[in-house]
Formats: structure tokens, C-alpha cells, sequence
């Protein structure tokens, strides 16, 4: 019999790979197509360094004035209050550390939230190390501050009030208008941290009242290495980074002015579209909530049902373990966290769960999803097809599970 030739042979099939779906926008974001494509296209003109008196360099110039434009005009804020530099963390860091130090003459002492980014709380930390003082406020058990506390907690030598915008976390979005009236009132500056909701949530430096403001490119959508800081003019603030003295000497380093493109591109763009994919991710954030808890029991929410970024979905699931979680959900094309990325790799409990009254084990079996613009309804139907039998099955291995 003759043998068969590799046309005739049977193909073989290969198992049915499962579908790949990013629910870790609130870590980091994909660039929208629009913003490489535009600031591939300016890359080639924009080489020069903008300090440069020659044409080239006047020309990169120009597209930085631009851009600081354009971020300022997305928070009613003025183009010279707008700070570039390399990342929020950065930011924070130079919020924090460069009020304090310019105004230690005044006083030296610092209020901040529990549920902060760790780049705030551990400035903090830093600070206190070098004589400053701080004092954190406490939050509910949805993890709002509460601006008359705020109110209680400032001292004579009170030099700035740091309350994130939302958390990170669990989405909670803070009441910062009425802090902001607050500190405005006592004479104290007032920063947020508002990675999280630049571009996402409408802001008014204006009318929040607010002093300093941290905002990240790739938080909206835009290219790694760009962020900024605005700084109310007036403010007293002292650099972390001298040399050349560019950003109006406080922040000295050769400007990334391609990725400042890409930010203020995806800045404009999400300022444009922020209303109608807002209602949008809140449909599908409140599909997914709504399905786990009522089909999987013993699930917690955590954070305020309502008072949310738009695409945070953060549960806590009794006797499992997080990290399984992740682990499972991935092998199923799945990408979720456990908490805030940049503390991923800790072991112990976050910060923030804790700060809102959960216990150890609890904070441990978390879980956070979090929608974005190419988040689809199809999207959340699959992980709440997939993620009940992930839970079942790790609740039957569970260390922790109950002996009721």
C-alpha cells in the first residue's frame, strides 16, 4: 500500500487557545494606535534638545510649549504651572519632598491618607526620617477620607494636606473639592495624586481648589517616561533634580519631548471622549460586579459601590488565596492584580485593604479588574463564565477554607 504524502496526511489540531483579555488597565495601559501613530510621525522633526537656540531646537521647543498646553488645558490649569517630568512617582516624590524642604521655615508638618501610593507613603516615611512630622488620617470602610478630619488634623505648622484623587486599588474617588476648600481656608497646600483619574474623571484645579497634581501618560493611554506635575504658580517648592535647569528649574534633565507629544495627545483625546466612555465603562464595571457577587458566594466589594473610577472592579473572595487567583485566570487569557503593580511583588498584605478594616487573609484574596477602552461586553460575559469554577476549585484545595 502505497504511503501517504504529507498532503494527505491528517493536519494536526492543535487545543483550542483561550482568549487573551486585559483587566489591568488601572497598572498600565496599551497606547492607543492614534497617539503612535502621531508621535511616530513627529519623531523624526523633534530630535533636538528644546533648550537649543538653533532652529532645530526651537522647533522641539515649540511642540513642548504645545503639549504643556494642551495637559494644562485638560485640568483649567495655566501652561506654565504644568512641570514635566519622568513618571508619577516622580511626581509625588518631588510634591511631597520639594513643599516640605522650601517650607520648612514655616513648619514641618505633613497630612497625607492611609490608602496613598506607596511612592507617597513611603516619601513620607523618608521625610519623617529627616525631623519632619506626619499625621494619617483614618478612612471608612469604603476608603473615603473625611474632609472635616482633615479639618481637625491641621496645626499651626501644617505645611501641605496629600490626599490621592482615587485609589488606586479600589477606585474609591475622594471627596477632593471640599478637602481642597479646606485646606484653602487654613492657609496649607493641598496636592492630589491623580493618576488615576486624569483623563478618566472631569478635574478643575479651580474649582477643586487644589495646589499640586500628579498626572501620568501612561495611565490615558500614552507612551511609558512622560508624566507631570502641576504647580499652582505661587507655590513654594524646592527641586530634586539640579543641572541644566530645565521645567523652569524644577525638574533639570534633557526633556523627553516625543513622549510629552504622545502624553498631550492622549491627554486631548481622552479629555474629548471622557463622557461618553466613562458611561461606558460604568455599564460594564457594574455588569461584572453585579455578576460576581450574586453568583459567587461569599464575595465582599471593596471600596464605595458608587463613588468608583469608572473601570475598577475590586472583590474580595472568602477562603482564597490571591495570587492563585491571578495564576488561574491567566492560564484562561485573563490579566488581573491583586492590588497596585508597582507592590505586586510583596508579600504582605496591602496597605489599603487593611485601612479599610480587612483583615490579613482577607486582603490576601482580593482581587482587582479593571476596564479600559478596548474592554468589550463579550469581555466580562467570558470572565464571569470562567471565573466561578476558578473559585470552586481553589476554595476545595484552600488552606484556609472553613470547617463548618
Amino acid at each position: 500500500m502505497p504511503k501517504k504524502t504529507n498532503t494527505q496526511k491528517k493536519k494536526k489540531i492543535l487545543p483550542k487557545q483561550p482568549p487573551r483579555i486585559y483587566m489591568d488597565y488601572a497598572a498600565a495601559t496599551p497606547v492607543d494606535p492614534r497617539v503612535s501613530r502621531e508621535t511616530a510621525a513627529v519623531l523624526p522633526e523633534i530630535f533636538a534638545n528644546s533648550m537649543s537656540f538653533h532652529s532645530f531646537g526651537q522647533q522641539a521647543r515649540e511642540v513642548l510649549e504645545q503639549s504643556r498646553a494642551d495637559i494644562a488645558s485638560v485640568i483649567n490649569a495655566r501652561a506654565k504651572e504644568i512641570v514635566f517630568t519622568g513618571s508619577a512617582t516622580e511626581s509625588n516624590n518631588l510634591a511631597l519632598k520639594g513643599v516640605m524642604f522650601a517650607n520648612k521655615n514655616r513648619g514641618k508638618h505633613l497630612i497625607i491618607s492611609p490608602i496613598e501610593h506607596a511612592c507617597v507613603m513611603e516619601s513620607s516615611e523618608w521625610l519623617e526620617r529627616q525631623g519632619f512630622e506626619v499625621t494619617r488620617l483614618k478612612v471608612d470602610k469604603f476608603g473615603l477620607v473625611d474632609p472635616n478630619e482633615v479639618a481637625d488634623a491641621i496645626r499651626p505648622d501644617t505645611i501641605m494636606v496629600s490626599v490621592m484623587h482615587a485609589n488606586n486599588e479600589i477606585g474609591t474617588i475622594e471627596p477632593i473639592a471640599e478637602i481642597g476648600k479646606v485646606c484653602r481656608a487654613k492657609g496649607v497646600y493641598f496636592h492630589t495624586d491623580a493618576a488615576q483619574t486624569f483623563g478618566k474623571v472631569a478635574i478643575d484645579v479651580q474649582k477643586m481648589n487644589v495646589d499640586l497634581l500628579t498626572a501620568s501618560s501612561q495611565k490615558i493611554y500614552g507612551p511609558k517616561g512622560a508624566a507631570c506635575l502641576y504647580v499652582r504658580e505661587g507655590v513654594k517648592i524646592e527641586p530634586l533634580l539640579h543641572g541644566g535647569g530645565q521645567e523652569s528649574g524644577l525638574r533639570s534633565s534633557t526633556v523627553n519631548v516625543p513622549a510629552i507629544f504622545g502624553f498631550a495627545r492622549a491627554g486631548l483625546i481622552a479629555k474629548k471622549e471622557m463622557a461618553k466612555e466613562s458611561a461606558r465603562l460604568i455599564a460594564l464595571r457594574d455588569k461584572l460586579i453585579d455578576g460576581i457577587l450574586k453568583n459567587i458566594k461569599g464575595t465582599h466589594l471593596n471600596g464605595h459601590p458608587a463613588k468608583r473610577l469608572p473601570g475598577n472592579a475590586n472583590i474580595w473572595f472568602e477562603y482564597v488565596e490571591g495570587e492563585s487567583m491571578i495564576i488561574q485566570l491567566d492560564i484562561n487569557g485573563i490579566a488581573g492584580s491583586t492590588g497596585s503593580a508597582c507592590s505586586s511583588a510583596k508579600l504582605a498584605p496591602s496597605h489599603v485593604l487593611m485601612a479599610i478594616g480587612l483583615q490579613p487573609q482577607e486582603a490576601h484574596g482580593s482581587l482587582r479588574l479593571s476596564l479600559g477602552r478596548w474592554t468589550k461586553a463579550s469581555d466580562v460575559n467570558y470572565v464571569l463564565k470562567v471565573l466561578p469554577k476558578i473559585i470552586t476549585r481553589l476554595r476545595e484545595i484552600s488552606p484556609f477554607k472553613s470547617n463548618d
